[in-house]
């Protein structure tokens, strides 16, 4: 990413101008402190005097974050805050904040300046606030990661020295995000802080000095971490960001040199392709990520083979859909001694059976939804989320097979759940059951019902 690119926005900057006149700092100065402030950052800018007279004199706005580290530098000479409203630079921020984080860049220095990036904006409270998710940002860096997976990494020797320690804290981070993830969803505090972690602990350390060896576990610890976050505010319905942050994941993997964290990157994303209602593009992203590299790790491979199947019945597909899940248990079974990376720990049978049974509803067959889910137990406290997806598939196929009064029990304790997590997705899961009740849709209960979910999903939003 080139910081220093700039765009002209009129023919000249007068508050800029002013404000630099009060200041009383030389443009020569200004620009010293400016290049200060972003190297701190761990951003590279040559600015100099003659770029601060373009600034004002033809109204020349620098790429992102550079009109923030303006703001700072003159605040600091006039002892009180400044905004870039202040500086005439209110909307310099626009189309950087559009594109943050949506960028698979071809290079690894790039790749490192654009997940950055991304994090210091993904902080900010007005990020984004007006996009949506786009399917459509998915194609190149797929199409990218598909050509090349794996790159050489490259050893640093500026900057803050990053060893063995360093790895081995943010792969404790890591390992607790999961757990707190799957106990208590994407809403939760600790969850929420991931991409504040990402931008104060870890985007430092990226732009540190390193060997190969240890630039490869810390590219590839930093890629679960931004998948986690990324996941995280999947849950919390926040797809813009879930986008953007598995983009950068799938971006630090390949620096990683770590093809399979890719290919389980890669069918995430997929998924959330899926739940937001694109089911071609999420098969055919689920099939790369099986078929890029047949070494996988047999669960890595058999997560692939899951989302696929998933896929296929959203298309109403079920003979794919059926194929693929039988595909998907076999390599379940294959790697079930456990012995692959800590991150696909929780592909098991108990996933399996969830993911089965929400197939099946999606095909419309109710005795197969029931058939899986007496295949094992309900999910446990660790997966409390899982738990409250089984229950809204199983109130979808006790509706689909008539019997209301147990559609409800099951809708009602699945919604208590979804709405103590905070989980927007969860809301999503209800939503697909609320359909199964068109039937009943002028029963009293059921009118309280779709009350109660309306009630918890504005709460959830709001």
């Amino acid at each position: 990413m080139t910081h220093t690119q700039e765009t002209v926005t009129r023919r000249g900057n007068e508050p800029l101008e002013r404000i630099i006149s009060e200041s009383a700092l030389s443009h020569k100065r200004l620009a010293h402190r400016v290049n200060e402030l972003s190297h701190r950052d761990g951003i590279a800018s040559q600015y100099t005097h003659t770029s601060v007279a373009n600034w004002c004199r033809r109204g020349m706005v620098p790429k992102w974050p550079t009109p923030q580290y303006i703001c700072l530098a003159l605040s600091e000479a006039l002892g009180r805050p400044l905004t870039v409203r202040d500086i005439g630079m209110q909307d310099a921020d626009a189309p950087e904040m559009r594109r943050a984080g949506l960028e698979f860049a071809r290079s690894q220095g790039d790749a490192l300046d654009e997940a950055a990036h991304y994090w210091s904006a993904v902080n900010r409270r007005q990020f984004l606030t007006q996009q949506a998710f786009a399917v459509s940002a998915f194609a190149t860096p797929v199409t990218r990661w598909l050509v090349d997976p794996v790159e050489k990494t490259q050893a640093r020797s500026s900057g803050l020295a990053v060893g063995r320690g360093h790895i081995a804290e943010l792969q404790e981070a890591a390992d607790a995000a999961r757990v707190w993830d799957s106990r208590y969803g994407g809403a939760g505090w600790k969850s929420k802080s991931l991409s504040e972690y990402l931008y104060e602990r870890v985007a430092p350390l990226l732009k540190g000095s390193y060997s190969e060896p240890v630039g490869k576990d810390l590219f590839r610890v930093t890629a679960e971490l931004a998948r986690l976050a990324g996941w995280t505010a999947f849950d919390a319905g926040q797809q813009h960001a879930a986008q953007r942050h598995f983009i950068q994941a799938l971006r630090l993997a390949r620096a990683g040199g770590d093809a399979e964290l890719g290919s389980y990157i890669l069918s995430t994303m997929a998924m959330q392709a899926l739940m937001c209602g694109f089911a071609s593009e999420a098969i055919d992203m689920a099939q790369g990520a099986f078929q890029r590299d047949r070494r996988l790790e047999p669960r890595v491979a058999g997560f692939a083979k899951l989302i696929e199947a998933r896929a296929h019945a959203r298309a109403k597909d079920p003979a794919a859909a059926s194929s693929c899940l039988a595909h998907a248990e076999r390599l379940q079974e294959r790697g079930a001694d456990g012995s692959g990376p800590a991150w696909i720990g929780f592909f098991t049978q108990s996933r399996i059976i969830t993911d089965a049974a929400e197939v099946f509803r999606d095909l419309e067959n109710p005795r197969a939804t029931f058939a899986w889910h007496t295949m094992g137990g309900m999910p446990g406290s660790e997966f409390i989320r899982s738990r409250a997806v089984r229950l809204s598939v199983l109130a979808s196929a006790h509706a689909q097979n008539g019997d209301l009064g147990q559609s409800l029990h099951m809708g009602r304790q699945s919604l208590e759940i979804f709405t103590r997590l905070g989980s927007v997705r969860g809301m999503d899961y209800l939503q697909v059951y609320s359909r199964s009740l068109a039937r009943w849709r002028r029963e009293p209960q059921v009118r309280d019902f779709m009350t109660d979910v309306g009630t918890a999903r504005r709460a959830l939003t709001a």
